[in-house]
């Protein structure tokens, strides 16, 4: 048995922010990290964003500043004894410890039955496969019009590759985006030389040769080099679950990200957290989570008593257009629209009975700050108190 005095079950961004927290209070406890990824923990934004502008692929790798870590790579942790504090890894290996951390993350949508010519978009070995894939081939499918699949299109179209996005809602990020916008986000999409197939199934991938075949719903057949879904995940609470914690969209914690557990935790992705700013329950896949959310986490489990308040922040790249955002992007929401130039810059917002639930600033640069102080406000607004509210 190993034992350490902090154990992390997780490779990504949550976990390295953590190890950092941890470090912060506690400069000496044995910390030990297990990953099932054969990398140590790297940043994923580049992945979908400046990668594929010329960024070099050794960018990603996070510092390690020489902390002091059992590191343990292509190691799956497979069940938890909280009575015990131990964790048993995949190989058998048994690790005792004072606190852990869950840091799983989330497993990615997959189609059940499509077979593995799939690139499910998520990680540093999928854009090595993906790039290589492009260096050969001229020809892309993207699966889904959300959060990966408008950047992966965008990415590869920008690197003069052929691209078909198929997607099933209306528009690109339809579900985020008010109508107007989605409206004029896919028609630039189609400008740039993207086919958008909006409104259409995949009904089967099928592999002829060294090409792929996707058929949709409507019986349309594209033949590409390489085909790429970005469907979503999944938060990875299986072994939350075994281990007897509470589950609800995510592995539930408390103000100190606590699970029912006292000395287990659980942050990034895979945490299912209360934001006071929203007043509700929420998971949030952002980077700024990730590393607010893990940092926080470690200094907690170091012996802090820190409340995670933080009201995450997320931005997004699509060709030359860009945004940040925070909070609740919902199209079903009431949405006021304050453009400075029409689809080119601007901020929208939205609102739930008077009240802002979250802000895009679309094109519109250093203004998370104060789009965060307007949810937390809790003020009910109407298009006359926020036109002109927010500008850069």
């Amino acid at each position: 048995m190993k034992h350490h005095k902090y154990l992390i079950v997780g490779g990504g961004m949550t976990a390295d922010s953590a190890i950092h927290g941890i470090r912060k209070v506690d400069p000496d406890g044995a910390i030990a990290m297990i990953g099932e990824e054969q990398h140590r923990p790297y940043d994923r934004p580049p992945l979908t964003k400046s990668l594929w502008k010329d960024t070099p692929y050794e960018s990603i790798w996070r510092n390690e500043h020489g902390l002091n870590v059992a590191v343990h790579l292509g190691k799956k942790v497979v069940a938890i004894d909280p009575s015990k504090k131990t964790a048993t890894d995949d190989a058998g290996n048994i690790y005792t410890y004072e606190k852990l951390l869950l840091a799983t993350g989330g497993l990615v949508r997959r189609f059940p039955d499509f077979g593995g010519n799939i690139i499910y978009y998520r990680t540093a070995d999928d854009y090595r496969k993906l790039r290589k894939l492009a260096e050969q081939g001229s020809d892309f499918v993207v699966i889904g019009g959300g959060f990966i699949g408008s950047e992966i299109a965008a990415a590869l179209a920008m690197n003069n590759k052929r691209v078909t996005m198929i997607f099933p809602e209306n528009g690109i990020s339809s579900r985020v985006y008010p109508p107007p916008l989605v409206e004029f986000l896919s028609s630039y999409y189609r400008e740039k030389g993207v086919t958008v197939l909006a409104s259409e199934t995949v009904k089967s991938v099928r592999t002829e040769g060294a090409r792929a075949v996707v058929t949709t719903g409507s019986g349309a057949e594209v033949s590409a080099d390489g085909v790429v879904a970005g469907l979503g995940i999944l938060p990875n609470t299986e072994l939350a679950a075994q281990a007897g914690l509470k589950i609800d969209n995510g592995i539930v914690v408390d103000e100190l990200l606590r699970t029912s557990n006292p000395d287990i935790y659980a942050a990034g992705d895979v945490a299912n957290f209360y934001s006071p700013a929203l007043e509700k329950r929420m998971r949030v896949e952002h980077e700024d989570n990730a590393n607010v959310m893990g940092e926080a986490a470690g200094r907690n489990m170091a012996g802090q008593s820190e409340p995670y308040h933080h009201q995450p922040f997320f931005y997004s790249d699509l060709f030359d257009l860009g945004y940040e955002a925070v909070g609740e992007l919902d199209s079903s929401l009431d949405i006021i629209e304050d453009w400075v130039e029409p689809f080119r810059k601007g901020v929208i917002y939205y609102l739930r009975e008077g009240r802002v639930r979250g802000v895009l600033l679309w094109n519109t640069w250093g203004q998370v700050a104060a789009a965060t102080q307007l949810i937390a406000e809790k003020a009910t607004h109407t298009s006359e108190t926020l036109l002109g509210r927010i500008t850069d």
